[in-house]
């Protein structure tokens, strides 16, 4: 039986349903911030945040006429965030910083010249290869390598299961392996 949070939220959705700019106006107060938290977890950028949630709410005020939303409202507006941000890191590869830092510190611990133009060259090809990962896997790799998350918390958040978070680490770290391995020689 669904909680009292639930069954507001249904009439929200009923309300939307039926052109009520009220209920649609509520909606988004509810959970914008919530929303924001969770696509700015995967972006790093307060602003992608902000706009991948106002397209999601306004591509719920277009298909308000489809909208049939069987479980919790929470549920399906944090999921339909995810796949929005998703489809936007595959879309315009968004990048995150924290990468790049990340390779600059390798670069600076070299003591000769000749050490720094070979780190330089394999930072190049640490940063091809992490660009080249399949959307999903980077995104699993980001999460876990660069923003601290650890697997179980990527896998809630990217509603996914632990075991799918070791899969697209492996492959990722397979691939980086690769990719040196291949500069080495």
């Amino acid at each position: 039986m669904p909680n009292e949070e639930q069954q507001i939220d249904q009439q929200l959705i009923q309300g939307i349903k039926a052109g009520n700019n009220t209920a649609y106006d509520t909606l988004f107060r509810r959970y914008y911030s919530y929303l924001c938290m969770v696509v700015m977890r995967m972006t790093q950028s307060k602003e992608q945040a902000e706009d991948v949630v106002q397209e999601v709410f306004l591509e719920i005020w277009r298909k308000r006429g489809e909208l049939d939303i069987k479980n919790a409202v929470k549920s399906y507006l944090h999921r339909a965030a995810v796949n929005k941000t998703l489809n936007k890191i595959r879309g315009k590869k968004l990048e995150y910083s924290q990468e790049e830092e990340s390779l600059e510190q390798i670069s600076a611990m070299q003591s000769s010249p000749l050490q720094k133009m070979q780190n330089d060259e394999l930072q190049k090809v640490i940063k091809k290869a992490y660009e080249g990962l399949p959307e999903r896997c980077r995104i699993v790799f980001s999460m876990v390598k660069y923003e601290g998350f650890s697997y179980k918390q990527t896998a809630e958040k990217l509603e996914i299961s632990v075991k799918t978070v070791e899969n697209q680490m492996s492959k990722a770290l397979r691939i980086l392996r690769e990719a040196i391995n291949k500069y080495k020689k």
